[in-house]
Protein backbone atom coordinates (compact mmCIF):
# COMPACT_ATOMS: atom_id res chain seq x y z
CA UNK A 1 0.00 0.00 0.00
CA UNK A 2 1.46 3.34 -0.86
CA UNK A 3 1.55 6.30 1.34
CA UNK A 4 2.05 9.52 -0.85
CA UNK A 5 -0.22 11.08 -2.63
CA UNK A 6 -2.48 9.35 -4.74
CA UNK A 7 -2.56 11.55 -7.51
CA UNK A 8 0.90 13.32 -8.88
CA UNK A 9 2.19 15.01 -11.48
CA UNK A 10 5.75 13.69 -12.30
CA UNK A 11 8.75 15.01 -15.40
CA UNK A 12 10.79 12.12 -16.42
CA UNK A 13 13.93 13.05 -18.36
CA UNK A 14 16.61 11.02 -19.73
CA UNK A 15 18.38 10.10 -16.60
CA UNK A 16 17.19 6.07 -16.15
CA UNK A 17 15.02 4.87 -13.36
CA UNK A 18 14.47 1.52 -12.75
CA UNK A 19 12.73 -0.21 -9.64
CA UNK A 20 9.55 -1.60 -8.31
CA UNK A 21 7.03 -0.64 -6.01
CA UNK A 22 4.14 -2.86 -3.54
CA UNK A 23 1.22 -0.87 -5.04
CA UNK A 24 0.07 -0.71 -9.26
CA UNK A 25 0.35 2.63 -10.40
CA UNK A 26 -0.93 4.00 -13.55
CA UNK A 27 0.88 6.47 -15.62
CA UNK A 28 -0.73 8.89 -18.27
CA UNK A 29 0.88 10.29 -21.00
CA UNK A 30 0.42 14.85 -20.81
CA UNK A 31 3.40 16.09 -22.97
CA UNK A 32 6.40 14.09 -24.63
CA UNK A 33 7.24 10.35 -24.76
CA UNK A 34 8.22 8.32 -22.30
CA UNK A 35 9.99 4.93 -22.54
CA UNK A 36 9.16 2.28 -20.16
CA UNK A 37 10.09 -1.31 -19.96
CA UNK A 38 7.87 -3.32 -17.77
CA UNK A 39 9.04 -6.79 -16.65
CA UNK A 40 10.91 -7.04 -20.07
CA UNK A 41 8.28 -5.55 -22.43
CA UNK A 42 8.90 -2.38 -24.02
CA UNK A 43 6.50 0.17 -24.41
CA UNK A 44 5.90 3.85 -24.65
CA UNK A 45 3.65 6.50 -22.93
CA UNK A 46 2.64 9.49 -25.71
CA UNK A 47 -0.30 11.94 -25.39
CA UNK A 48 -3.22 10.09 -24.72
CA UNK A 49 -1.71 6.93 -23.62
CA UNK A 50 -1.48 5.32 -20.39
CA UNK A 51 1.22 2.50 -18.40
CA UNK A 52 -0.03 -0.26 -16.36
CA UNK A 53 2.48 -0.91 -13.30
CA UNK A 54 1.38 -3.81 -11.57
CA UNK A 55 2.25 -3.96 -8.02
CA UNK A 56 5.69 -5.46 -7.75
CA UNK A 57 6.55 -5.44 -11.43
CA UNK A 58 10.13 -4.36 -12.04
CA UNK A 59 10.06 -1.03 -14.30
CA UNK A 60 12.53 1.16 -16.07
CA UNK A 61 11.60 4.32 -17.60
CA UNK A 62 13.22 7.20 -19.56
CA UNK A 63 12.61 10.31 -21.58
CA UNK A 64 15.13 11.72 -24.42
CA UNK A 65 13.55 14.82 -24.05
CA UNK A 66 11.36 14.96 -21.46
CA UNK A 67 8.23 14.19 -20.57
CA UNK A 68 5.28 15.12 -18.52
CA UNK A 69 2.60 12.52 -17.02
CA UNK A 70 -0.10 12.10 -14.68
CA UNK A 71 0.24 9.49 -12.13
CA UNK A 72 -2.07 7.15 -9.84
CA UNK A 73 -0.27 5.50 -7.15
CA UNK A 74 -3.67 2.70 -6.80
CA UNK A 75 -3.34 2.78 -2.77
CA UNK A 76 -4.88 -1.01 -2.21
CA UNK A 77 -7.01 -3.68 -1.70
CA UNK A 78 -9.40 -2.01 0.64
CA UNK A 79 -8.90 1.63 -1.25
CA UNK A 80 -10.76 -0.11 -4.23
CA UNK A 81 -13.42 -2.00 -2.59
CA UNK A 82 -14.50 1.44 -0.98
CA UNK A 83 -14.03 4.12 -3.95
CA UNK A 84 -15.17 1.37 -7.08
CA UNK A 85 -17.81 -0.53 -5.22
CA UNK A 86 -18.87 -3.01 -8.13
CA UNK A 87 -16.37 -1.69 -10.58
CA UNK A 88 -13.55 -2.64 -8.24
CA UNK A 89 -13.33 -6.27 -10.28
CA UNK A 90 -12.68 -4.97 -13.43
CA UNK A 91 -10.17 -2.59 -11.55
CA UNK A 92 -8.63 -5.36 -10.74
CA UNK A 93 -8.31 -7.01 -13.60
CA UNK A 94 -6.58 -4.01 -15.07
CA UNK A 95 -4.01 -3.55 -12.64
CA UNK A 96 -3.23 -7.37 -12.59
CA UNK A 97 -0.50 -7.04 -15.83
CA UNK A 98 1.47 -4.92 -17.19
CA UNK A 99 -0.36 -2.61 -20.69
CA UNK A 100 0.07 -0.07 -22.88
CA UNK A 101 -3.37 1.24 -23.11
CA UNK A 102 -4.90 3.93 -25.56
CA UNK A 103 -7.05 6.68 -24.12
CA UNK A 104 -10.23 8.02 -25.97
CA UNK A 105 -11.17 11.36 -25.97
CA UNK A 106 -13.38 11.59 -23.49
CA UNK A 107 -10.70 9.88 -21.19
CA UNK A 108 -7.99 12.27 -21.77
CA UNK A 109 -10.28 15.14 -21.26
CA UNK A 110 -10.00 13.66 -17.61
CA UNK A 111 -6.72 13.53 -17.30
CA UNK A 112 -6.15 16.71 -18.79
CA UNK A 113 -8.81 18.48 -15.72
CA UNK A 114 -7.29 16.51 -12.94
CA UNK A 115 -4.04 17.95 -14.51
CA UNK A 116 -4.90 21.06 -14.08
CA UNK A 117 -7.06 20.89 -10.97
CA UNK A 118 -5.74 21.19 -7.02
CA UNK A 119 -4.62 16.98 -7.23
CA UNK A 120 -3.20 18.33 -3.42
CA UNK A 121 -6.35 17.81 -2.13
CA UNK A 122 -7.20 14.69 -0.78
CA UNK A 123 -11.12 14.93 -1.77
CA UNK A 124 -10.17 15.49 -5.76
CA UNK A 125 -7.45 13.47 -5.55
CA UNK A 126 -9.27 10.50 -4.42
CA UNK A 127 -12.44 11.02 -6.45
CA UNK A 128 -10.43 11.98 -9.71
CA UNK A 129 -8.64 8.23 -8.89
CA UNK A 130 -11.85 6.68 -8.68
CA UNK A 131 -13.36 8.36 -12.00
CA UNK A 132 -10.56 7.47 -13.97
CA UNK A 133 -10.30 4.00 -12.80
CA UNK A 134 -13.92 3.38 -13.45
CA UNK A 135 -13.16 5.06 -16.77
CA UNK A 136 -10.82 2.49 -18.02
CA UNK A 137 -13.02 -0.65 -17.14
CA UNK A 138 -13.78 -1.20 -20.88
CA UNK A 139 -10.09 -0.39 -22.40
CA UNK A 140 -8.97 -3.12 -19.77
CA UNK A 141 -8.88 -5.36 -23.09
CA UNK A 142 -7.42 -2.68 -25.21
CA UNK A 143 -3.92 -2.05 -26.76
CA UNK A 144 -2.54 1.21 -28.13
CA UNK A 145 -4.93 1.29 -31.37
CA UNK A 146 -4.25 3.15 -34.79
CA UNK A 147 -5.60 6.83 -34.23
CA UNK A 148 -7.52 8.84 -36.73
CA UNK A 149 -7.42 12.07 -33.72
CA UNK A 150 -5.85 15.17 -34.03
CA UNK A 151 -2.02 15.56 -33.88
CA UNK A 152 -1.81 16.57 -30.06
CA UNK A 153 2.28 16.27 -29.81
CA UNK A 154 2.36 18.49 -32.42
CA UNK A 155 0.23 21.01 -31.17
CA UNK A 156 2.12 20.74 -27.93
CA UNK A 157 5.32 21.28 -29.48
CA UNK A 158 4.19 23.99 -31.09
CA UNK A 159 2.67 25.39 -28.16
CA UNK A 160 5.85 24.96 -25.76
CA UNK A 161 8.62 26.48 -28.68
CA UNK A 162 5.84 29.61 -29.01
CA UNK A 163 4.00 30.06 -25.29
CA UNK A 164 5.94 33.69 -25.22
CA UNK A 165 4.01 34.42 -28.49
CA UNK A 166 0.47 35.34 -29.70
CA UNK A 167 -0.47 31.45 -30.66
CA UNK A 168 -3.65 31.46 -33.20
CA UNK A 169 -5.93 28.86 -33.95
CA UNK A 170 -4.95 28.84 -36.96
CA UNK A 171 -1.12 27.77 -36.08
CA UNK A 172 -2.51 24.48 -34.85
CA UNK A 173 -5.16 24.24 -38.09
CA UNK A 174 -1.82 24.17 -40.31
CA UNK A 175 -0.59 21.70 -38.17
CA UNK A 176 -3.34 19.46 -38.90
CA UNK A 177 -4.41 20.22 -42.13
CA UNK A 178 -7.54 21.23 -41.23
CA UNK A 179 -9.50 24.37 -41.74
CA UNK A 180 -9.93 26.80 -38.11
CA UNK A 181 -14.01 25.90 -38.22
CA UNK A 182 -13.02 21.92 -38.63
CA UNK A 183 -10.32 22.67 -36.47
CA UNK A 184 -12.57 23.82 -34.02
CA UNK A 185 -15.57 21.30 -34.46
CA UNK A 186 -12.81 18.61 -33.90
CA UNK A 187 -11.77 20.09 -30.60
CA UNK A 188 -15.29 20.22 -29.60
CA UNK A 189 -15.77 16.38 -30.23
CA UNK A 190 -12.65 14.72 -29.25
CA UNK A 191 -11.73 17.24 -25.99
CA UNK A 192 -15.26 19.12 -25.09
CA UNK A 193 -13.28 22.34 -25.45
CA UNK A 194 -12.06 24.60 -28.04
CA UNK A 195 -8.79 25.07 -29.54
CA UNK A 196 -7.84 28.47 -27.61
CA UNK A 197 -8.87 26.78 -24.27
CA UNK A 198 -6.65 23.96 -25.16
CA UNK A 199 -3.70 26.69 -25.97
CA UNK A 200 -4.50 28.06 -22.52
CA UNK A 201 -4.50 24.97 -21.06
CA UNK A 202 -1.44 24.09 -22.47
CA UNK A 203 0.61 27.47 -21.36
CA UNK A 204 -0.51 27.65 -17.96
CA UNK A 205 0.88 23.75 -17.66
CA UNK A 206 3.96 25.16 -18.53
CA UNK A 207 3.66 27.92 -15.93
CA UNK A 208 3.17 25.42 -13.28
CA UNK A 209 6.20 23.20 -13.97
CA UNK A 210 8.54 26.61 -14.27
CA UNK A 211 6.73 27.82 -10.79
CA UNK A 212 7.75 24.58 -9.08
CA UNK A 213 10.59 23.25 -10.96
CA UNK A 214 12.84 26.64 -11.25
CA UNK A 215 13.39 29.75 -9.12
CA UNK A 216 12.47 32.07 -12.23
CA UNK A 217 11.04 35.65 -11.46
CA UNK A 218 6.97 35.31 -11.59
CA UNK A 219 7.05 37.96 -14.01
CA UNK A 220 9.41 36.19 -16.12
CA UNK A 221 7.21 33.08 -15.78
CA UNK A 222 4.43 34.76 -16.76
CA UNK A 223 6.01 36.50 -19.97
CA UNK A 224 7.09 33.06 -21.24
CA UNK A 225 3.89 31.40 -21.33
CA UNK A 226 2.34 34.68 -22.81
CA UNK A 227 0.89 37.17 -20.18
CA UNK A 228 1.50 40.47 -20.74
CA UNK A 229 0.35 41.30 -17.00
CA UNK A 230 1.53 39.61 -13.63
CA UNK A 231 -2.14 39.85 -12.27
CA UNK A 232 -3.46 38.67 -15.01
CA UNK A 233 -1.46 35.80 -15.05
CA UNK A 234 -1.81 34.90 -11.37
CA UNK A 235 -5.73 35.17 -11.77
CA UNK A 236 -5.34 32.67 -14.14
CA UNK A 237 -3.35 30.46 -12.46
CA UNK A 238 -5.64 30.49 -9.27
CA UNK A 239 -9.04 29.92 -11.86
CA UNK A 240 -6.47 26.69 -13.16
CA UNK A 241 -4.86 25.50 -10.12
CA UNK A 242 -6.77 26.74 -7.37
CA UNK A 243 -3.83 28.67 -5.98
CA UNK A 244 -1.55 31.48 -6.94
CA UNK A 245 1.49 31.40 -8.53
CA UNK A 246 3.33 32.02 -5.16
CA UNK A 247 1.20 29.64 -3.23
CA UNK A 248 2.05 27.16 -5.77
CA UNK A 249 5.78 27.89 -5.03
CA UNK A 250 5.89 27.93 -1.15
CA UNK A 251 4.04 24.98 -1.33
CA UNK A 252 6.14 23.03 -4.26
CA UNK A 253 9.20 23.05 -1.41
CA UNK A 254 12.21 22.99 -2.82
CA UNK A 255 11.42 23.36 -6.64
CA UNK A 256 12.25 19.83 -7.48
CA UNK A 257 9.27 17.38 -6.77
Amino acid sequence: MTTGPILSLRRYRNSLITHSHEHPQLVFGLAGRLHFEVQGHGARVDRQGLMVVPAGAHHTCASDAGSDCLVLDVPGEHWLREQLGEHADASRRLLDRPAALGLDSRQQQLVDWLATSPIDDPLIARQGAALLLASLNPAAAASIRPSQRLPYAAFDAHIEQHAAHPLQVADLARLAGLSTARLHARFIAECAMTPMDYIRQRRLLKARQLVERTLLPLGEIAAQVGYSSQSAFSAAMLRAFGCTPLALRRASGDNGR
